[in-house]
């Protein structure tokens, strides 16, 4: 539940009169696979959170980023890309989506400069929703501006938009622009999180997304999907955190990939995970990692619900 109640939000407004154009509000980012969204989420918060590969559907859960300001709170969703779902994982990832759209205040949905926008199921979810939509068009450093113009028709015409707003969220360009726009948007309301916050995800999940990053960056083909990470304990002390991770697959043959010929593979993840983590969390860290089968991990309700999905 939020920190605040209306009733309480209204009491402070009889004696705090600043509080009266406080405002806050839910923004939810959606968009197909691998157009941005991590990236641009990031960037707008200027601190990363999600984690990035090149590879389609490497986020997998719904996470609230907090961007606070003196009279502002901006509550973003990262989200996974909107795809058909063929398997029950996927189909989980898909409810945060659903999750996502149901509460926003304001909707970003990103595509990048060679989208077209035809019917697909971005567009029907999108299109269900009441809240008002903004179209990001991401990597404009990729393409030009005859490209770009085309685009503003195209999604102007095709959808119930607010704004169009060409971004480069790698190179941080126009995002003052996205954000200026958003709190147009946003209502009156008081914080849902603390303002000193960043997210509402522990450092826990953080760290087995660390871990799972650099799986994604390391290993091709079906590995990184039939992988998840679970911390089984971390420990954190004043000048170290201690942090034991499971990594589960759901074949043997896929535990001989992930270790390596004398485990050098899997040392080689540990020591790229470690290091991000020692930046994260801003000390020494002990990372110790196991691998272990789950057979059909992602097909399976039971197992789902212990990795958090469901």
């Amino acid at each position: 539940m939020p920190p605040h109640s209306e009733d309480n939000f209204r009491y402070r407004q009889k004696f705090m009169p600043e509080l009266e154009n406080h405002k806050a509000g839910f923004v939810s980012i959606i968009g197909k696979p691998n157009v941005g969204k991590s990236t641009l989420m990031n960037a707008l918060l200027g601190q990363k959170l999600s984690i990035i590969t090149a590879k389609a559907q490497t986020t997998r859960h719904r996470i609230f980023g907090l961007l606070s300001g003196d009279n502002f709170q901006i509550v973003y969703s990262d989200t996974p890309g909107v795809i058909d779902p063929q398997y029950p994982l996927q189909q989980s990832m898909m409810s945060f989506v659903r999750e996502s759209l149901g509460d926003a205040d304001v909707i970003l949905m990103v595509v990048d400069p060679f989208d077209e926008p035809v019917d697909n199921n971005i567009l029907e979810l999108v299109k269900r929703t009441s809240a008002p939509k903004v179209i990001i068009i991401n990597k404009v450093d990729l393409s030009d501006q005859s490209v770009i113009d085309q685009q503003f028709e195209k999604w102007e015409q095709a959808l119930d938009v607010i704004q169009v707003i060409p971004v480069s969220a790698l190179k941080g360009f126009n995002l003052d622009k996205i954000i200026s726009t958003l709190l147009g948007l946003i209502p009156i309301h008081p914080a849902y999180f603390p303002e000193d916050e960043l997210t509402d995800r522990s450092e826990r999940f953080f760290a087995s997304e660390i871990i799972r990053e650099k799986i994604f960056l390391n290993y091709k083909k079906e590995i990184p999907y039939s992988c998840e990470v679970v911390i089984d304990s971390f420990k954190d002390e004043e000048l170290i955190a201690r942090i034991r991770a499971i990594i589960y697959v759901e074949r043997d043959s896929q535990k001989g990939i992930l270790i390596g010929k004398g485990g050098a593979s899997l040392k080689k993840v540990g020591i790229e995970a470690r290091k991000d983590l020692e930046t994260f969390l801003g000390k020494q860290v002990f990372l110790e990692t196991h691998v272990k089968v789950e057979k059909d991990w992602r097909k399976k309700e039971l197992k789902l619900k212990r990795f958090g999905y469901l």
